[in-house]
């Protein structure tokens, strides 16, 4: 499932990355008293009662400026009110409403997106002071004071917010439905192969790198399941990422990594591995995803009996970081083994959620420190007392033990693949915490 947005707008120096700090409850903006400190967007992760959002804060808007910054930063702010579904329209208590906040006012009320009102820098307790009152006259509705510093009022805002945002009731009804992401760096053809399977040109082809600009959902059924396709632009590296587009590209991207269950990670075989391709693919592992490398534009390679022996070596080599991946061959044109890429979604989305009992994970534990002691350290053992499973997607396992610092990486690793190897692990990162015994979760 997609999670809301909510954008943090408004003019320079009002206080909105303080607030967004305050909001997602870390210090991820840069905070400072000069304005335009923050030029692109930032997106962080809130939660309010039990209900996850995506908030992103933004540059400070200046309407008419000609000053090449700003004006990127307007279009940055613009990006992001496009993408929301919930708007926090920041102003200033302490200066009052300006011919800004009227302006940009009137840019968010052509966006057709619900606003919440929000006036920072009441850090007083009690009843609001006259000058709250004047904000009634942006025709907003009723404001909420707030003190993004101190967090006096943050609740109230939140609480209008979530009146404004729709979270899908159904989505425990869709479990069937396996979200697939089509990551990759840009011209593999991640739209050429969503468009073949869905039979319609769904999304724009072209040779032109980064012709797709955002992130799109296309459902899926045949005998395969059930799927939702989701076609991102191509991930560039952010040193490169110059145009403004182009970061609201990659920041849609990650997040439709975010919301997947198994992503495709595109290679071209004409072009062959690039550094950029581990990049892409890290934010798959990082992110906890199932992975499935998959080869695009096979068929125009020039083949014998050894070529895709010779491609998987040097892939495996190059992915050596996330060797749990599956590598597969296809053509998006001609349709080549797609019935194995559906195969092979199917059987990693399956590991990426699968639940382990205790018993059998303590079977397995009991199995691997028959066949391999712990090890030492100036005399004193590892003893690993149990393990249990403590989350899906990815399968997390906590293993309790005497020692964090006797259980050497390589071990942890020893005791992975002994899991891998009895439930066939494919295509799905595994997440090992090790905890002593008595230390708190």
């Amino acid at each position: 499932m997609s999670k809301p947005i909510v954008a943090i707008v408004g003019r320079p120096n009002v206080g909105k990355s303080t607030l967004f700090n305050k909001l997602i409850g870390q210090r991820q903006a840069i905070v400072e008293d000069t304005p335009g400190v923050t030029r692109d967007r930032i997106f962080g992760e809130t939660e309010w009662v039990g209900k996850k959002f995506t908030v992103i804060d933004t540059g400070g808007i200046e309407p008419d400026s000609k000053d090449i910054i700003l004006s990127q930063m307007r279009e940055q702010a613009q990006l992001a009110i496009d993408a929301a579904d919930a708007i926090i329209f920041v102003t200033d208590l302490k200066t009052g409403v300006t011919a800004t906040d009227s302006d940009v006012a009137s840019m968010l009320l052509k966006s057709r997106v619900p606003i919440i009102l929000c006036v920072n820098k009441g850090d007083q307790l009690g009843d609001p002071p006259p000058e709250f009152y004047e904000f009634y006259n942006l025709g907003l509705g009723d404001p909420v004071m707030v003190s993004s510093v101190h967090g006096h009022g943050t609740g109230d805002l939140l609480d209008r917010v979530m009146e404004h945002l729709n979270f899908d009731e159904n989505e425990e009804e869709e479990g069937d439905i396996i979200k697939v992401a089509v990551i990759g760096k840009p011209n593999v053809g991640k739209s050429s192969l969503v468009n073949k399977i869905s039979g319609e040109k769904r999304s724009i082809v072209s040779d032109i790198a980064g012709t797709t600009r955002d992130a799109i959902d296309t459902t899926i059924q045949n005998e395969h399941g059930t799927y939702t396709f989701i076609d991102t632009a191509g991930l560039r590296r952010k040193s490169r990422v110059t145009d403004s587009i182009e970061h609201y590209s990659n920041l849609r991207a990650e997040m439709a990594v975010d919301r997947a269950d198994v992503c495709l990670i595109l290679i071209d075989a004409e072009v062959g591995f690039t550094e950029q391709d581990t990049k892409v693919a890290g934010i798959a592992h990082e992110a906890g995803k199932g992975c499935v490398i998959v080869v695009n534009k096979w068929d125009a390679i020039e083949k014998d009996n050894k070529t895709m022996q010779e491609h998987r070596a040097i892939l495996e080599n190059e992915f050596a970081f996330m060797s749990y991946a599956p590598i597969i061959f296809i053509s998006a044109k001609t349709g080549q083994r797609l019935d194995l890429m559906f195969e092979t979604i199917n059987h990693v989305a399956s590991s990426n959620a699968l639940r382990v009992t205790t018993g059998m994970l303590n079977d397995i534990l009991a199995q691997a420190v028959a066949r391999v002691q712990p090890p030492t350290d100036k005399g004193k053992r590892l003893k690993i007392y149990y393990m249990t499973q403590a989350a899906t997607k990815p399968p997390t396992f906590v293993c309790f033990a005497n020692s964090k610092e006797l259980f050497h990486f390589s071990y942890q690793r020893y005791l992975e693949n002994r899991i891998r190897d009895t439930f066939g692990l494919e295509g799905t990162p595994v997440r090992m915490i090790v905890r002593e015994r008595g230390e708190k979760s």
